[in-house]
């Protein structure tokens, strides 16, 4: 019987529930008819699933944003720690160990899938069957343990409250990625990028008036938005983490499939999958670079993700010094007790580079290989 149970929860994870899927009705089909309705029949039962799912947020959506409109307009947002770095640069690892300590919050797996409603659903919905049976025991890309309540990607909800993330290019991939300019926000209409702003503000007071403590956010994209965040948060702080090159594109193009089976309405075609990575990190990064000197050293602290693998608290201990933040010392035991239950993950196996591949990434890539000492 729980063979049958764990079977049909994959099921549904993998084939029916998607991230994604938290979209008021008008916003769902509004970005459906941008792509002409065109959803593969694979994934009808994805596409009925977040259309039935958008009724109901529309409905309680509208109770929630009547019921918290006050409060939310008046709610101060302490200033936020922005944890920055490509996709597959350990950017989990450090926001879990962070996220660790109760002087802060994070954004959790269940907030950012239901930004609409969950300061009026999250409680129920958590001890809900239906919500067990949709709610992840792994992350799908790395096999890493979750639930409702581990910390996530806020990009997740800004995608579903704006309509302005790249990562909806994953749900319609045939669509020649018009999100791609989501990446790093610059030269978009003023209209998009007010409507973008005004959702990571919306998204940050309702957190802040759930938990009233100083948040903890980690979403890759911001990585190229240090100007734009520090416009919205004049006194947040930025912790960079980097990791070798040629290990980030492998662990990326593997992770980029598994998103596309969680997310995809459309079959992909991937055959220039590896020059779109290739670019997306190079744009990422200069934009990067070039912003990183706006922030103040005493507010910016960055580190390799080989030191943080290879002695965690050390390198969390160096980052509460160097903002002079308080509580390392009652941290640190639960820091080294997490650090105990995955002592024994198994990193995904990651096939070589062909030799035609690697002197493309380290031709592409040169800069940021000599910027943070990493051999080419």
């Amino acid at each position: 019987m729980e063979q049958a149970a764990e079977a049909l929860r994959v099921f549904l994870v993998r084939n029916v529930f998607t991230p994604v899927s938290g979209f008021t009705f008008p916003a769902w089909m509004s970005l459906l008819r941008r792509h002409r309705f065109r959803i593969a029949p694979r994934y009808w039962p994805r596409a009925a699933f977040v259309t039935l799912n958008s009724i109901a947020t529309s409905v309680q959506g509208a109770r929630e944003a009547r019921e918290f409109q006050a409060r939310i307009r008046d709610v101060r947002i302490k200033p936020p720690i922005f944890v920055l770095g490509h996709w597959r640069s350990g950017t989990t690892h450090l926001h879990n160990l962070l996220s660790l300590d109760p002087q802060f919050a994070y954004p959790n797996f269940y907030q950012v899938t239901n930004p609409h409603i969950f300061l009026t659903t999250e409680a129920r919905a958590k001890s809900a069957k239906a919500f067990k049976l949709l709610s992840p025991k792994t992350r799908l890309i790395d096999n890493m343990e979750a639930n409702l309540d581990s910390p996530m990607e806020d990009e997740v909800a800004l995608a579903v409250l704006t309509g302005l993330s790249p990562i909806l290019d994953v749900v319609f991939p045939r669509a020649g990625f018009p999100c791609d300019k989501y990446l790093t926000l610059r030269n978009v209409p003023e209209g998009e990028l007010a409507r973008w702003r005004e959702g990571l503000l919306l998204f940050m007071k309702k957190l802040t008036l759930a938990n009233d403590r100083r948040i903890v956010l980690k979403s890759p994209p911001h990585t190229c938005r240090v100007k734009l965040l520090l416009e919205l948060f004049p006194e947040a702080s930025f912790i960079h983490i980097h990791r070798n090159p040629y290990v980030v594109f492998k662990s990326y193009m593997r992770s980029i499939r598994i998103m596309q089976e969680m997310m995809q309405l459309q079959w992909p075609d991937n055959s220039g999958l590896e020059r779109r990575v290739i670019e997306q990190y190079r744009v990422m990064h200069d934009a990067f670079l070039e912003e990183r000197s706006l922030v103040p050293r005493e507010r910016f602290f960055e580190l390799p993700y080989e030191a943080l693998e290879k002695d965690p608290v050390l390198q969390i201990r160096s980052i509460y010094r160097h903002f002079n933040l308080p509580g390392f010392d009652a941290l640190e035991p639960s820091l080294n007790s997490y650090l105990g239950t995955i002592r024994h993950y198994q990193k995904s196996e990651l096939s070589d580079l062909s030799p035609e591949l690697k002197n493309r990434i380290s031709v592409a890539w040169g800069r940021y290989f000599e910027e943070w000492g990493y051999p080419a």
